[in-house]
């Protein structure tokens, strides 16, 4: 594209998102980012187990964390899952087992019906935050046992209260996607449906912009690192919409072994090369998918830059011909479904 034709683009790219003219900018409040650690985070600084300060849970590395757990007792662990279960549920390099439990009694102190069915001893739930929309990460499958770990990052209008696909069609939430992927993958494969960061609502400024993919690009990489403090596999990322926007990101400061875009609006990098990661990336685009209508480019603080599926960005393309509209990729019996599947058990190399 020369340069007056992205002039254009880019200056009708601003002028969609101002005033709202096209899909893109068709509604969404700005949001507010949920960071740091959860509550109690202070009365869990304050506090001692076993005449041994706490980690910070602002400040320690997971791996760190993961040293400080090697070396607590059962009776220490109990006694900080029954003081602090959201500071321990949220804490990246803890015992994944604990961290389950922890997020059980969490969800069931909260005391809200919408966060009860996280407090069910039949849910492996990693990460879990009540504040603003809610933040989750549940897995499916065995963690500690599995030989390959995916993580699905996914887009705009996901949280806590749409993991389990709330007003959604079937495996386009969080949870169903990875659902679906768990089971193309195989017994061997763990899949964590990591709904980690604040995500747009809508399609507006705040899925124009950079901002809230940069705030959560900083805890998926925390996330990654506390996977490796616990001896995971190197994860596979799979990257939906503006989750992918995310990944892009965060990759390089990540050990994953491959990154999977999908339905991307753009990873904020010119090409694979620009996102300085050894991860393979891979990216698939559907033919109706309508994030092919958002203009590639990035001008005054929007849009995410070039297409992560055209020849020259340089990523491995993943056949799509068979997914229907924008987040269809993971429903069973896709070509693309299968795909995926393949690249999280390491393989189509």
């Amino acid at each position: 594209m020369g340069r007056f034709a992205r002039t254009l683009a880019a200056a009708a790219l601003a002028s969609a998102v101002v005033a709202g003219s096209a899909g893109w900018a068709a509604g969404g409040d700005r949001q507010a980012v949920v960071s740091g650690p959860p509550p109690g985070a202070s009365a869990w600084r304050a506090d001692t187990v076993s005449g041994r300060a706490l980690p910070d849970p602002a400040a320690a590395s997971p791996q760190e964390v993961a040293r400080f757990f090697a070396g607590l007792d059962g009776a220490g662990r109990q006694e900080l899952l029954r003081r602090h279960p959201l500071v321990l549920g949220n804490l990246d390099g803890a015992p994944v087992t604990l961290r389950y439990e922890a997020n059980r009694r969490a969800a069931l102190a909260t005391g809200e019906a919408r966060w009860a069915a996280f407090a069910s001893p039949r849910r492996q739930v990693l990460a879990f935050d009540p504040r603003g929309r809610g933040l989750v990460a549940e897995v499916f499958g065995d963690l500690e046992r599995a030989r390959h770990v995916a993580v699905v990052v996914p887009g705009s209008d996901s949280d806590a209260a749409t993991h389990d696909e709330a007003g959604r069609a079937p495996y386009t939430g969080p949870a169903g996607m990875a659902r679906s992927l768990r089971a193309a993958a195989g017994e061997d494969t763990a899949v964590v449906a990591w709904v980690g960061y604040t995500t747009p609502v809508g399609v507006g400024l705040d899925a124009a912009t950079g901002r809230l993919a940069e705030a959560g690009a900083a805890r998926l990489v925390r996330f990654a690192r506390g996977l490796d403090a616990v001896g995971a596999p190197d994860p596979v990322l799979f990257c939906h919409s503006y989750g992918s926007v995310v990944c892009g990101l965060a990759v390089r400061d990540t050990d994953a072994a491959d990154v999977v875009v999908f339905g991307s609006p753009g990873l904020r990098a010119g090409s694979a090369a620009g996102l300085r990661t050894g991860a393979r990336v891979w990216a698939a685009r559907g033919p109706s998918d309508w994030i092919a209508d958002v203009p590639n480019v990035r001008f005054a603080g929007l849009g995410h830059g070039a297409d992560p599926v055209s020849a020259g960005f340089g990523a491995r393309r993943v056949p799509a011909g068979d997914v229907r509209g924008h987040s269809g990729y993971l429903v069973p019996g896709t070509g693309t479904l299968a795909a995926f599947a393949s690249i999280a058990r390491g393989g189509a190399r």
